[in-house]
């Protein structure tokens, strides 16, 4: 069992408030990446305009599978509205080691 990470960067569409868009990312959240299958947590960092979200999950094959538990909900579409999505950068990383 490697525990795996979402890796994101990315900035948001002019005119998106930072509040705005935590309010649709706690919505996500809530109504479909938390409830997936081997889901531990979700973190958002900023510097200046860009975001960076790790969001970490018990296996690969979680983080896997839960790339595409939200297609076609509104809720995951709100999200994504607010991203300018030429800038979002994206890795799927296996857990190495901590020091």
């Amino acid at each position: 069992m490697e525990k795996t990470a979402w890796i994101f960067s990315y900035k948001l569409r002019k005119g998106v408030q930072p509040e705005e868009f935590m309010a649709r990312t706690q919505a996500l959240h809530d109504e479909v990446i938390s409830k997936a299958k081997g889901f531990l947590s979700w973190e958002h960092y900023r510097q200046g305009d860009t975001w960076t979200d790790f969001v970490l999950w018990e296996t690969q094959e979680d983080a896997q599978a839960a790339t595409t538990i939200g297609q076609g909900k509104a809720v995951t579409e709100a999200f994504y509205a607010c991203i300018r999505m030429q800038t979002c950068r994206a890795l799927i990383s296996t857990f190495v080691k901590k020091y």
